[in-house]
Parts: C-alpha cells; sequence; structure tokens
C-alpha cells in the first residue's frame, strides 16, 4: 500500500497560495488513493484469472497514468522550500547544467520557454546517465513522452490546477514562484 508524502509544511511557500496548495495537494493524495485502488482490482483480477478482459487492459493502462500522477507530484513538492534554497554553483549538478546547456542561465530562460508553451503537462529536467547530459522535456501527459532510462531532477507541473488559483491564465508568475522556491540541495540529491 502506498502512503501520501506530508507536504503540509509548503503551506505560506512565497508565490503559491494556501488554497492553491491545499487543492494541489488533494489532488496528489487522489493519485495516491488511486494507485491503491487499481492495485487491489488488478490483484483480484488476476486472483479472479480474468486477465484477457478489455477491463484488465485498461485498468493497467490507467496504472501508469496514476502512478507517474502520484510521483511527479512527489518529484514538483519534495523539490521545493519556502524561500528556496540556493544553488551550489560547484555541484556536480551545476557543471553538468552548464555543460549540457552552455551556462545555468540559458537553462533556466529554456526550462521557463518550456513551461511557457501552450497546452497541459510537466517541464521535466532529466538526467541521461548513459550520455551524462541533462535535457528539458516537454511531457504532455504523465504516462507519455518520458525519456526511457532517464531521472527526473526537476519536476514543473504545468497542468491548471498548479497555477490558475493565483494565476488565471498567466504562468509566468507561477513559474517564477517555482524557481524561487527550489530547494537545490535536494534537487541536487537527485542527480548523485
Amino acid at each position: 500500500m502506498y502512503e501520501k508524502k506530508d507536504y503540509s509544511g509548503l503551506i505560506g511557500i512565497p508565490g503559491i497560495s494556501e488554497k492553491a496548495l491545499i487543492t494541489h495537494l488533494a489532488l496528489y493524495e487522489g493519485y495516491v488513493n488511486n494507485i491503491n485502488k487499481l492495485n487491489d482490482l488488478l490483484v483480484e483480477m488476476e486472483k479472479a484469472g480474468d486477465v484477457q478482459s478489455p477491463e484488465f487492459a485498461e485498468l493497467n493502462r490507467r496504472f501508469g497514468w496514476e502512478w507517474n500522477g502520484m510521483r511527479l507530484h512527489e518529484y514538483y513538492f519534495g523539490g521545493l522550500t519556502k524561500g528556496g534554497k540556493d544553488r551550489n554553483s560547484d555541484s556536480e549538478l551545476d557543471k553538468n547544467i552548464v555543460k549540457s546547456f552552455g551556462s545555468f542561465e540559458s537553462w533556466k530562460k529554456d526550462f521557463i520557454s518550456m513551461g511557457m508553451m501552450r497546452g497541459i503537462g510537466w517541464v521535466i529536467l532529466y538526467y541521461d546517465k548513459i550520455r551524462g547530459e541533462l535535457f528539458n522535456v516537454w511531457i504532455d501527459q504523465h504516462d507519455q513522452g518520458h525519456l526511457a532510462g532517464a531521472s527526473p531532477i526537476i519536476a514543473l507541473d504545468v497542468f491548471e490546477h498548479a497555477y490558475m488559483i493565483d494565476y488565471g491564465k498567466d504562468r509566468t508568475p507561477y513559474i517564477d514562484a517555482f524557481l524561487n522556491n527550489l530547494d537545490w540541495a535536494e534537487i541536487e540529491k537527485r542527480f548523485i
């Protein structure tokens, strides 16, 4: 059984209202609950030998959606802290950002540009250990478009629920708030 992580300590984070955060956390909790419900249903169907049905197939497909919804939100919330924590420009992550993008500012500009693209989804900074390279990637849906074998380092939620309560259709101040509240010490752990 999966249990939701407690991110209530983020309430009061600059640039994201309590109402928006509580709504977002409830959505995350729904993903965790749905993972548990789907898991129970799939186990029962397997026990009953109902593994050739369209329902079994669709529930398995839905599992990927709910799982990634849960996990991406954990990357999102887990990478934030009130007021942010400064990045270490001597860290291995920072050095790799410069290697992959030319400079930290170039990475940030690219990341923001992707976050401003029309549509719903996620912007994820991925690390490909095989090539030793970082990529900013747009993900439309939770379960589609991920880079196989690459590790998420930063996950920016750009589904409407993340910003519309506070900013309407204007993502700019939301993305600024997100970046200003990044916990670079935590994010660097994901790179190691």
